[in-house]
């Protein structure tokens, strides 16, 4: 069940478009009478001003989780934000929750892009062989964009955000600032996320209207920050990767698997190539998609090369392992505009976790020239 408090915001520690953090004092009845981290949607409740009483959602801070480990900003009851000015189009997101709200999403009726996604290519449900990397952790992201950025800095590339993580793709501050960057061409929500330069009913429809509204040369498809997992094979929102690259298969993409790797987690089934790869390209991605691996003679990624090759062997799927020149993926790491983390861990705790993502976003550039 949810867990309610009262507070009073004291000051704005951040802001990033659509998110604004403040430090929040508990009311003096609360159990702690304390201080906290909480974070506002500006869509959803506007801009608290200090001094102003707010309702918080503080499950998450109180339980200690991770990602989300902050208080959220229900309502600020005394300073209500104003109805839009503009029609959201008829698309709920969040459904039947009580922060539900509407959009105008990039394929229905009302849309200024309907005609585009009901024209050929699009009703035909065609990406042209437009290359799409998939990834099962948000951290991948920028990686992903270092590799591709390498040899091809104007490409157009557009991050599809799905929904087994966090709704609100404000919640990311890497993609506000890959974005302000000029990293990221647009940004497409789809299923129950929100938020993005576009909103998209399936990920299908997204990735034709990143592709045809646009205008995509490469697009990304990874969940937002605060993946499910359960320590269980099956029991983890990121094996959704593998019905992304089935989705990429039937549109008429190049799905390119990016790994989830590492070197530096302390759990068996995640050391080399992560259990979660296996299962989502392994058993559930049941098209063609490349797996990138990089070429160097170190003894830890022959190890990962020799696990894609056995994957590759089994799998439901026709993947094909694909050697990536790993020259300068490191220095486009450490130039990457964002601090690198995943699971904690930053690029020199766990510098292949970042390489074989930099190689995949490096593959989807160079199939750009075949």
């Amino acid at each position: 069940m949810m867990q309610w408090r009262e507070g009073t915001v004291e000051q704005v520690v951040g802001r990033w478009p659509g998110a604004v953090e403040y430090a929040v004092r508990l009311a003096d009845d609360a159990p702690d009478d304390t201080s906290v981290r909480a974070l506002a949607y500006t869509a959803l409740v506007g801009e608290p001003e200090v001094g102003d009483r707010v309702l918080l959602n503080a499950s998450a801070l109180l339980r200690g989780l991770g990602t989300g480990g902050l208080a959220f900003i229900v309502a600020a009851p005394d300073r209500l934000p104003g109805d839009p000015t503009t029609p959201r189009g008829h698309i709920v997101k969040a459904r039947y929750t009580p922060q539900q709200q509407m959009f105008m999403a990039v394929d229905e009726q009302d849309s200024p892009h309907h005609e585009v996604m009901t024209g050929p290519l699009a009703a035909a449900g065609d990406l042209l062989g437009m290359p799409v990397v998939v990834a099962d952790l948000h951290s991948a992201l920028p990686a992903i964009l270092a590799g591709i950025r390498l040899d091809r800095p104007e490409a157009r590339v557009v991050y599809l955000m799905t929904d087994g993580g966090a709704l609100p793709i404000a919640f990311s501050r890497n993609v506000a600032t890959l974005t302000g960057a000029g990293w990221l061409a647009g940004t497409v929500t789809v299923g129950q996320a929100y938020g993005g330069d576009h909103e998209a009913v399936t990920l299908h429809s997204g990735l034709l209207a990143a592709k045809h509204v646009l205008e995509a040369d490469i697009a990304v498809v990874i969940q937002g920050p605060g993946n499910v997992g359960t320590g269980t094979p099956w029991g983890y929102t990121g094996v959704a990767a593998g019905e992304a690259l089935n989705a990429v298969g039937t549109l008429g993409g190049r799905g390119v698997a990016a790994l989830r790797v590492s070197d530096a987690d302390t759990r068996e089934r995640h050391h080399g190539i992560s259990h979660h790869s296996a299962t989502a390209y392994g058993r559930i991605c049941l098209v063609a998609a490349d797996v990138p691996v990089p070429t160097t003679a170190d003894e830890f990624d022959a190890l990962v090369a020799d696990q894609a090759h056995a994957l590759a062997r089994t799998a439901q799927g026709a993947l094909t392992v694909r050697r990536v020149d790993p020259e300068g993926l490191d220095e486009a790491l450490r130039a990457v505009p964002v601090t690198l983390s995943t699971m904690g861990r930053g690029l020199d705790e766990d510098h292949a976790a970042f390489l074989y993502s930099a190689a995949a976003g490096r593959h989807a550039a160079r199939l750009l020239e075949s």
